[in-house]
Parts: C-alpha cells; sequence; structure tokens
C-alpha cells in the first residue's frame, strides 16, 4: 500500500517550489501568508535584508477562528499597516496555499485597501 503524504507536508513541497521564483526586495518586498486552525498570520518581508518589515495577525483584531472574514481584516490591516510605512508595491506569496477562499479573500481586502500586487 502506498503511503499519502500528509496535507501540511505537500503544502510545504508547495511553497518551496513557489520560494525558487518569488524573492522579495527592497523596492517590492515578499507579503507572506500562513493560515492556520486557529489564527491567519502575514509579513511584509526584505530577502535582501532578510528582515520582517510588517506583521499582523487575526489575534490582534481579537478574531478567533481562521474565517474568510478574519482573512479580509488581517488584508486590511496588513495593507494600512504597510501604506504607513510607505510600502506600496509587494510580491504576493501564497505560502503553497490555493488562491482560493481564505486567501483569495485576504489578497482581495489588500489589494482594496491600496496594497498593490
Amino acid at each position: 500500500m502506498i503511503k499519502k503524504l500528509s496535507k501540511n507536508v505537500t503544502r510545504q513541497k508547495r511553497h518551496l517550489r513557489i520560494r525558487k521564483i518569488v524573492d522579495g526586495t527592497t523596492e517590492r518586498p515578499r507579503l507572506s501568508i500562513y493560515r492556520s486552525n486557529t489564527a491567519i498570520y502575514a509579513q511584509i518581508i526584505d530577502d535582501e535584508k532578510q528582515t520582517t518589515l510588517i506583521s499582523a495577525r487575526s489575534q490582534e483584531l481579537g478574531l478567533k477562528g481562521s474565517n474568510i472574514e478574519s482573512a479580509k481584516a488581517v488584508g486590511k490591516l496588513i495593507a494600512e499597516k504597510a501604506l504607513a510605512k510607505g510600502v506600496v508595491s509587494v510580491v504576493f506569496d501564497r505560502g503553497g496555499y490555493l488562491y482560493h477562499g481564505k486567501i483569495k479573500a485576504f489578497a482581495d481586502a489588500a489589494r482594496e485597501a491600496g496594497l498593490q500586487f
């Protein structure tokens, strides 16, 4: 019988394939997203300097659970923080997740709040 890899292991493999292509610079940093069962996390990262410029998570807003409403709120929050720091354009790193559901809601909310990617 063939053993099936867990969904998280296959996601991590996809993420590594994506990271070979997607790279954040000082002018255009990388917007990385991670979702767990309990929260949604986002970071804007400068890969040249290897520093996290801005971060946001659903717990900052007092939201419980990882759902579409939380994703929209975190997307809006990270975009507001980025614009306040002068970051307008980013490269989107979906973290190995499919661009659907929570990830799409997050990206759409960040775009509506003024972030360009």
